[in-house]
């Protein structure tokens, strides 16, 4: 990864609003008769949810390079509503036009929006995403403490899996490397060390993920690159390999507001400047169709259990689409005899005294806490005892406006 830019940025160029128009519908029709259509994008497309760029006239890289510091004001990952540019892709995804999307940002934007997992290539990694070292099972993650952009101090840090609110994220804390990925935790399937998904300077891109990005790129007829300035390598030469293949039948779209080296493998009629915003939903609206709202999925599983001893205990979990363990909920309280649990795992011993189970028909209510990053409100959730050992999928959703950050 680069960490350089010069201490004066390239000015932003932005082509009048009709060409803009005229641009769009061009790679509308490419997007509809492709055969293989993917994205790149890089922090462009995120800049308008709060989150700053690096090489722009006010980028972190940028005012690093004029010896300033970082930009004072942002939002936080954890707050930041997924843009129209994010929300637009999600919709192609689903409509099966947008075939896959590789990525340069960890700030997990791309997945909250609603992008599957096995769509998407985050070539530098996810600030919310860790992983077992041993089996690979992955946890995205979360704090309660969204203002703060400080890692914690080892002494803040607990040992093992607690994981209480206030200290509970995805990176590593580099106390004395920043190549020391390990979390600190444990995976809760095979016990091995959790390690941030994190690419840092002078590291090579996960293997598997930057080959599935050039597998891609080898098939696709048509990359539209967003919000990069494509001068990171080897991630830059992922839009580039369908660039030089197709490049007589116009293989290659950029959207960006400064130049790029890959400039001159693009017809003139999709390089565009402008936001990514202003070109996504130009192109959206030449498909004849809307971009999607932001909605906020919130996917809880009740599951009872017998554990070691033979007693009957019931989870609350969190999770994020089939199954990546998912932390959003502060503190899980059970109705019936007002225990709280603060931290994860949300585990509540339920049986009768003596250790038999308790009655089938029983009715146990759980009252949830969520990290309030976006203002959820709590929610009640009842789950009944049957017959057999049970489970009660709950998939709680809110809708944000994208202008909002807050529920409504």
């Amino acid at each position: 990864m680069a960490s350089s830019a010069p201490k004066i940025a390239e000015e932003e160029r932005f082509d009048a609003p009709e060409e803009v128009d005229r641009k769009a519908q061009i790679l509308a029709d490419r997007i509809r008769t492709s055969n293989h259509f993917i994205v790149f994008t890089g922090a462009g497309v995120s800049t308008s949810a709060g989150i700053p760029d690096f090489r722009g006239p006010d980028g972190v890289w940028t005012r690093r390079a004029q010896g300033r510091d970082g930009p004072s004001k942002g939002t936080s990952t954890l707050q930041a509503v997924p843009t129209p540019t994010h929300m637009a892709l999600v919709e192609l995804q689903n409509r099966g036009l947008l075939k896959h999307l590789v990525s340069q940002n960890c700030d997990g934007l791309h997945r909250r929006s609603g992008m599957l997992p096995s769509m998407l290539s985050e070539l530098h990694g996810n600030s919310n995403l860790e992983y077992c070292k041993d089996c690979k099972t992955e946890y995205l993650r979360g704090t309660f403490a969204p203002s703060s952009s400080i890692s914690p101090s080892p002494g803040q840090l607990l040992d093992g899996n607690h994981c209480t609110p206030n200290n509970f994220r995805a990176v590593a804390p580099y106390t004395k490397t920043v190549h020391d990925h390990r979390t600190r935790r444990k995976c809760a399937l095979c016990s091995g060390p959790l390690l941030d998904s994190i690419i840092n300077f002078h590291e090579p891109l996960p293997p598997l993920t930057l080959a599935r990005a050039f597998a891609e790129a080898e098939r696709a007829d048509l990359c539209l690159v967003l919000g990069s300035s494509l001068t990171v390598t080897p991630a830059n030469e992922i839009p580039e390999t369908t660039g030089r293949r197709r490049c007589k039948n116009g293989g290659l779209a950029i959207c960006n507001l400064q130049s790029t080296p890959l400039d001159s493998l693009v017809g003139r009629d999709l390089r565009v400047y402008a936001t990514a915003d202003d070109l996504m939903t130009r192109v959206m609206a030449k498909l004849g169709m809307a971009v999607p709202d932001f909605v906020l999925r919130r996917r809880v599983v009740v599951e009872e259990r017998v554990a070691e001893g033979g007693k009957w205990e019931v989870a609350v979990l969190g999770l994020d689409g089939e199954k990546t363990p998912a932390t959003f909920l502060r503190t899980v309280r059970l109705g019936y005899n007002r225990r709280v649990v603060r931290e994860e795992p949300f585990v509540f011993a339920v049986q009768q005294r003596g250790g038999a189970r308790v009655d089938v028909g029983t009715v146990l209510r759980f009252e949830l806490e969520f990290m309030g990053h976006y203002g959820e409100p709590g929610l009640e959730i009842a789950f009944e005892v049957g017959e057999e050992l049970d489970e009660m999928d709950v998939d709680a959703w809110l809708m944000l406006g994208v202008d909002g950050g807050r529920a409504g």
